[in-house]
C-alpha cells in the first residue's frame, strides 16, 4: 500500500498544474462541500478537512473566503460529482474525478482526452475495482500499535498500517474516513495531517514505455487543462 502511495505522490509531483489551477479546483471543492454542508468548519468537516489542506497546499486565504462566501449566498452553481474511468496509453488504467455542472459537456471533453490518445473510455466499473478507494492519513507518531488500537475501538476497518521515520501512515476505506480523523484527534488532540486525503490506489502497476510514454504525457496533459477535472488517478509506472 505504501509503495502505491508513494508511486502516486511522485506522479502527482511530475504532472503538477499551474498554481492557479490548483486553486481554481480548491476553490470549488470549498464552495460544493460549504453549500451543501453549511460554511462553519466547526460543524462541517469535510469544509474543515478541504480548509486544511488548502493551506498546506499554500492556497490564498482570499481564495477560501471566496469559495465560502459565494456558497452563503445560497444560489450560485449546482455541481455534480462525476467519475469516468477507462485505459490509458500502454494499456494502463485510469480514473478521472470531476466536478460538473455540465456532465455532458464534461463527459464529451474527457472522452476525448482518450479518443485523441488513441485510448478508450469505460463503463462504470470497468476499472475502479483495480483500486482501493482508500483514506490516507500520515502523521508524527511513533506507535503504530497504539494508533491501531485507536482506531479498532472507533470500529475503523483499517486495511494497513505502517509507521517509518518517525510517522504512521494510516490507510482505511474511503467511507471511514471521518471516523478515522477523528478518532485520532481524540486519541492525540491536535494533529498536524501531513497527508489527508481520499484516493484512489492502484492494486497492480503497468510501466509505460517507448512511444507510450509522449502519448501518456499528452493524456494527462489534456485532461490537466479541462476545468472540470478534480483528480486524476492511475496505475502508471514509467519504465
Amino acid at each position: 500500500m505504501g509503495r502505491a502511495y508513494q508511486n502516486r505522490k511522485e506522479s502527482m509531483a511530475k504532472t503538477s498544474d499551474m498554481k492557479a489551477k490548483v486553486y481554481s479546483r480548491y476553490g470549488r471543492e470549498i464552495y460544493v462541500s460549504a453549500k451543501s454542508g453549511g460554511v462553519d468548519p466547526d460543524g462541517n468537516l469535510a469544509l474543515r478537512s478541504l480548509i486544511d489542506k488548502a493551506k498546506k497546499d499554500q492556497v490564498p486565504t482570499h481564495v477560501i473566503e471566496k469559495a465560502i462566501d459565494k456558497a452563503k449566498g445560497g444560489g450560485g452553481e449546482d455541481y455534480f460529482t462525476a467519475v469516468y474511468e477507462g485505459y490509458g496509453p500502454g494499456g494502463c488504467m485510469a480514473i478521472i474525478d470531476c466536478l460538473t455542472d455540465n456532465p455532458n459537456r464534461t463527459f464529451g471533453d474527457v472522452r476525448q482526452a482518450f479518443t485523441k490518445t488513441h485510448c478508450k473510455i469505460g463503463t462504470q466499473g470497468s476499472v475502479s475495482h483495480m483500486f482501493d478507494h482508500s483514506v490516507i492519513l500520515v502523521f508524527k507518531h511513533d506507535d503504530e500499535d497504539a494508533i491501531l488500537e485507536v482506531l479498532m475501538d472507533a470500529d475503523v476497518d483499517v486495511a494497513d498500517i505502517e509507521s517509518e521515520d518517525g510517522k504512521v501512515s494510516v490507510f482505511a476505506p474511503h467511507t471511514d474516513y471521518f471516523k478515522a480523523r477523528q478518532a485520532i484527534l481524540d486519541a492525540l488532540g491536535e494533529v498536524d495531517f501531513e497527508v489527508d486525503e481520499i484516493q484512489f490506489i492502484p492494486h497492480t502497476f503497468t510501466q509505460v514505455k517507448g512511444d507510450d510514454v509522449e502519448n501518456f504525457e499528452k493524456f494527462l496533459s489534456m485532461l490537466n487543462e479541462l476545468d472540470d477535472v478534480q483528480h486524476v488517478y492511475h496505475n502508471v509506472e514509467i519504465a
